[in-house]
């Protein structure tokens, strides 16, 4: 379950495809405020697909976003997303 919760983090943290791969390759992952933050929305809304991969939750959050946490919203917001 964590390892889902950093995936969305480093989505969230990305403004772009490139920005992505580049952060996975470092290793980087977001706050743990940021995770925290997206947690629950991410269990809520795209358990269904959490498997899935990062762009897909990241879309998931999106196509949710009226339904998704201020505080989530705010780090997707925050990183452009």
């Amino acid at each position: 379950m964590r390892k889902i919760f950093l995936a969305l983090t480093v989505i969230a943290v990305s403004a772009s495809t490139g920005a992505l791969a580049q952060q996975q390759t470092q290793g980087r992952s977001g706050t743990e405020a940021e995770q925290k933050a997206c947690s629950r929305d991410v269990q809520k809304l795209c358990r269904t697909v959490m498997d899935q991969g990062d762009l897909v939750i990241l879309s998931c959050l999106k196509e949710n976003r009226p339904k998704i946490s201020k505080a989530c919203n705010d780090v997707l917001v925050s990183h452009g997303q």
